[in-house]
């Protein structure tokens, strides 16, 4: 396909998945494409760890789960020949008080229907403003907590425990998330996880790697976008290497697909419009702490009992997290989201890895521990948490800032999705959006 991007040079800064969804789209369309990332692998956010854990099996130190009817991924994964297993058949259970604040396992849509009642009125309002964040309605739902809405409506403890173990969802406790995002949610499709539940057979790394295998342009790695200058017709950008050397690169657009967190370093040459600025300056990127335990046997593997849960406990989400691999050993992973990131870490320093699985005794008996890898993307320097989440503090007439063009410079990421924020399939599909919109502004201008 050779439209109006043929013959021309895009940019794109920053080689996770939505870079390279950009990446690939944009050689699709005809034009000649440079990559840049500053870290060492691509993927950003989807990281396979391979090394360290016994008869060779792996599992995901970032982004884990595909729902079934996120297309643009399973698209994406096709197309590559990279096939896709169906996992956690019985989604997601819950840990947590009864009603009688005895601690159990649920099903976690006991809970979620409970909140699901209690919320419908907000969610009827959200939908007859379209689900718009310009409306009035948005305004008002913005600027609430979901704790101070809970205790509005003297919520019974086992419904706080519920949203508390959505932490591991949203990576916000109740106090930090914008009641918003929780109508939102609802008004979307309700509950995360109900439907079909998939990995990449070999590891979600596959996706990247097998992307990025197939690109014509060059890819810049350990390479830092400092600076963004634009003229009518055309863009710089200033790239710092590894060694410390800045050079630039010019090119008649230029797609930023890095996190918010790291665009607010760069500097935009004219400024962005002050509320793409306070958008990009404003979004909070949730704290996220994966840990992955390898047992010698899958000890959670109960008949008539879920692979996955959500907890309110310190050590946030768990489920099987490789289950598609040899039936043992087995490997537990855990997504501890929110203040659960910070309570992990605390366990962990304390009381080692063994502190973590006495936690784990209402699975059933811990079988032997033979390997632990901990990951905190709170730490991370080129995004600084999972990703990310709106606080009550968040103006909702920003967030359609964050994927606004600005002349030749486009943006991408999961941030700037708004149905799959925070999923792979938004970083892909908000890839695809931002090469459209160049090959759209080359052939206007």
């Amino acid at each position: 396909m050779l439209g109006a991007l043929g013959g021309k040079h895009v940019i794109v800064a920053g080689a996770g998945l939505a870079g390279l969804s950009a990446a690939r789209e944009l050689e699709r369309r005809g034009a000649t494409v440079t990559l840049v990332e500053a870290r060492a692998r691509v993927g950003g956010r989807v990281w396979t760890l391979r090394d360290g854990f016994a008869a060779g099996q792996h599992a995901e130190a970032g982004a884990d789960l595909i729902e079934g009817e996120q297309t643009h991924l399973r698209r994406l994964a096709r197309d590559l020949g990279l096939k896709t297993v169906r996992i956690l058949r019985d989604s997601f259970g819950f840990y947590g008080p009864d009603a009688k604040g005895r601690r159990r396992i649920h099903a976690m849509s006991g809970g979620l229907a409970m909140v699901g009642a209690r919320i419908g009125g907000l969610v009827g309002d959200f939908k007859l403003a379209e689900q718009r964040w310009d409306s009035a309605i948005a305004a008002r739902l913005a600027r609430r907590s979901v704790a101070e809405w809970l205790d509005g409506i003297h919520a019974p403890l086992e419904m706080k425990a519920a949203l508390r173990g959505f932490r591991g969802f949203f990576l916000a406790d109740p106090e930090d998330l914008s009641l918003i995002a929780l109508v939102e949610q609802f008004a979307s499709d309700g509950t995360p996880g109900r439907g079909e539940i998939l990995r990449i057979r070999d590891g979600n790394d596959r996706l990247p790697a097998e992307v990025v295998r197939r690109l014509r342009g060059r890819v810049l790695m350990r390479t830092v976008l400092r600076r963004i200058r634009q003229t009518e017709r055309s863009v710089t950008a200033s790239i710092e290497d590894d060694s410390g050397r800045v050079t630039e690169i010019d090119g008649d657009a230029i797609v930023v697909a890095i996190p918010a967190s790291t665009a607010r370093h760069v500097v935009f040459e004219p400024s962005l419009p002050e509320p793409q600025q306070s958008a990009i300056a404003r979004l909070r990127y949730g704290p996220a702490t994966r840990l992955l335990l390898q047992f010698e046997r899958r000890f959670w593997k109960k008949r008539g009992r879920p692979l996955a849960f959500g907890t309110d406990l310190p050590i946030g989400a768990l489920w099987d997290g490789n289950e598609q691999q040899a039936r043992t050993p087995g490997i537990l992973t855990f997504l501890a989201g929110g203040n659960a990131s910070r309570e992990t870490r605390q366990v962990l320093a304390a009381e080692g890895e063994a502190g973590i699985v006495r936690r784990l005794t209402w699975l059933g008996r811990p079988s032997t521990l033979l390997a632990s890898k901990t990951i905190v993307w709170d730490d991370d320097p080129w995004v600084g948490g999972g990703y990310a989440y709106f606080d009550p503090g968040f103006d909702p007439l920003c967030r359609a800032w964050l994927a606004r063009p600005a002349g030749r410079i486009v943006f991408a990421g999961e941030h700037t999705s708004v149905r799959w924020q925070g999923y792979m399939n938004g970083a892909i599909e908000s890839g695809l959006r931002a090469a459209a919109e160049a090959d759209a502004l080359v052939a206007s201008q």
